[in-house]
């Protein structure tokens, strides 16, 4: 299974980035999938979740009310939209794919079988 990360860039602070995420895999609709991402001198965070069905999601409390996470599976696209960016959400983030437990929430990076390559957000002042 590949993963490819898209929309990274350069945004000012209080702007708004939706990255997308696209699988190769036919079977994406069964994968919990989730994005992190990992700023230079701290490890990789959980930033947001959703299960299979999007029927639930999971934010980190850093980025609730600012950040949703959707998905396509007809496209085999998970999306990430940031609003309201701060100077704190600048990181390299990427997604990743659990293919397994496809109704639960998996928040550890230790759960995920597939990640991609990771785009970079930076946030200007």
């Amino acid at each position: 299974v590949q993963l490819q990360a898209s929309g990274g860039g350069l945004v000012q602070a209080g702007g708004s980035l939706t990255l997308s995420c696209r699988a190769s895999a036919r079977t994406f609709s069964t994968y919990v999938m989730g994005w992190f991402r990992q700023a230079p001198g701290k490890e990789r965070e959980c930033v947001a979740v959703i299960t299979w069905s999007s029927s639930s999601t999971y934010y980190a409390d850093s980025v609730k009310g600012r950040f949703t996470i959707s998905r396509d599976n007809a496209k085999n696209t998970v999306y990430l939209q940031m609003r309201s960016l701060k100077h704190e959400d600048a990181a390299v983030y990427y997604c990743a794919a659990a293919d397994r437990g496809y109704g639960v929430l998996r928040v550890r990076e230790d759960q995920y079988d597939y990640w991609g390559q990771g785009t970079q957000v930076t946030v200007s002042s």
